[in-house]
């Protein structure tokens, strides 16, 4: 009576778990997200031709970054951490930025092809504004 059964079939039911299905769901997942990642990263920068310099360093991050890109019609498009933006609206977000913090700095990147005067213009407007530290973007020259 109390002897457990050696070849009816009739166990019972299985209490464990099979996790294999799992396991595999989220290594399907791991991988779609690795590969989608860097596409999705990549998608949403603006894309610079950067003058490229032996001495390129790495800057810390900054909550002010000023792109310069060059257009076929042949004045520089104006990008304020990745937004389109003109000199006026540049202003009034400059002018929050610095209120907020007195130590801030701005990153320039710029096109290789965009004039030295419309840099300079640029840089001249973060100064005026209250930016006293700034960074000019390059890529390490190989």
């Amino acid at each position: 009576m109390g002897a457990p059964s050696t070849g009816d079939g009739d166990d019972g039911p299985i209490a464990s778990i099979n996790v294999t299905p799992m396991v595999d769901l989220t290594l399907v997942l791991l991988i779609i997200f690795m590969v989608a990642a860097p596409l999705l990263a990549s998608a949403s920068s603006i894309k610079v031709n950067l003058p490229k310099a032996v001495t390129a360093e790495t800057s810390a991050p900054s909550p002010l970054t000023l792109t310069l890109t060059r257009q076929p019609s042949g004045e520089p498009r104006l990008y304020a951490n990745g937004q389109p933006t003109d000199e006026a609206a540049l202003r009034t977000l400059v002018g929050r930025l610095v209120a907020k913090d007195r130590d801030l700095q701005a990153i320039i990147s710029a096109d290789e092809g965009v004039d030295y005067g419309r840099v300079m213009r640029l840089v001249d407007l973060v100064k005026s504004v209250g930016v006293a530290k700034f960074a000019l973007s390059t890529e390490r020259k190989l």
